[in-house]
């Protein structure tokens, strides 16, 4: 009688962890993402124009900012894609599968 519960939870746990790796922000929100990022862009180069000694070192800090945070939401979204991985929750389920051969 116990067996059936806990059954039931690994089951509703496994398929609710699945739902979440398959569910996406619509592809309107990366849209506006990388709108906002070109915006922000563009609203710093437009602020820095009229400065005849720009420091280049703070428009390469602020590009490089910008492209490692829309690079690390999208990192972030896919797990098994880039650089940030998610293998060592697939490690536990694939013991877990193989001890109930």
């Amino acid at each position: 009688m116990l067996l059936v519960p806990a059954l039931n939870e690994m089951i509703d746990i496994t398929t609710t962890r699945e739902m979440a790796t398959r569910n996406h922000p619509p592809l309107a929100v990366f849209l506006l993402l990388c709108g906002a990022s070109l915006v922000g862009a563009l609203l710093v180069g437009y602020g820095t124009s009229p400065n005849k000694d720009r420091s280049w070192f703070h428009t390469v800090v602020f590009a490089a900012v910008l492209s490692l945070t829309v690079y690390v939401i999208l990192d972030l979204e896919f797990p098994r894609l880039g650089l940030i991985r998610v293998d060592a929750a697939d490690q536990v389920l694939i013991e877990l599968r193989e001890s109930m051969k």
